[in-house]
This record gives C-alpha cells, structure tokens and sequence, in this order.
C-alpha cells in the first residue's frame, strides 16, 4: 500500500502528488484541494494507504488514511 504526499512546489506555485519514495511526481494541481483529490484517488486505486497533506512550508499538517489502509491513530482522526 503506496503513501501520497501533497506538497507544494514554490517554483512553479503548484501543488504536486508524489509517491513515496519515488523520483517523479504523480500528478500536479493549480489548488491543494485538487491534488489532495488526485492523491485519494490514485491511493485508493494502488489498495489503499496514507495521503498525506502538507503546508506550503513543508511541514505536514493532516494526513488521511484511504481504505483499506490501516489507521495507526482511528480515535484521534475526529474530522474524517
């Protein structure tokens, strides 16, 4: 089950779905609500796992289990 991660690329002003661990960018989005959509969308696809949004700074802010993952934390995600 392959983790996303939603960042945003200051250079360009875009927001970018990445893979974990992988070289290249998934997918790329004028708005971080459109990219953290694309990043659930390909998560659910690949059998589940974690997105994970982060600031434009860079630090994560939320992240989102997509079933059939497992959430490591279920009673402290009170906004999903």
């Amino acid at each position: 089950m392959p983790n996303y991660h939603v960042v945003k690329n200051n250079n360009d002003k875009i927001w970018e779905v990445k893979k974990e661990n992988a070289d290249r960018i998934s997918a790329k989005a004028n708005t971080q609500k459109e990219a953290e959509t694309l990043a659930k969308q390909f998560c659910s696809n690949a059998g589940g796992g974690e997105v994970r949004i982060h600031k434009p700074t860079g630090p994560i802010r939320d992240s989102d289990t997509v079933a059939p993952g497992n959430d490591p934390y279920p009673p402290k995600d009170l906004k999903h």
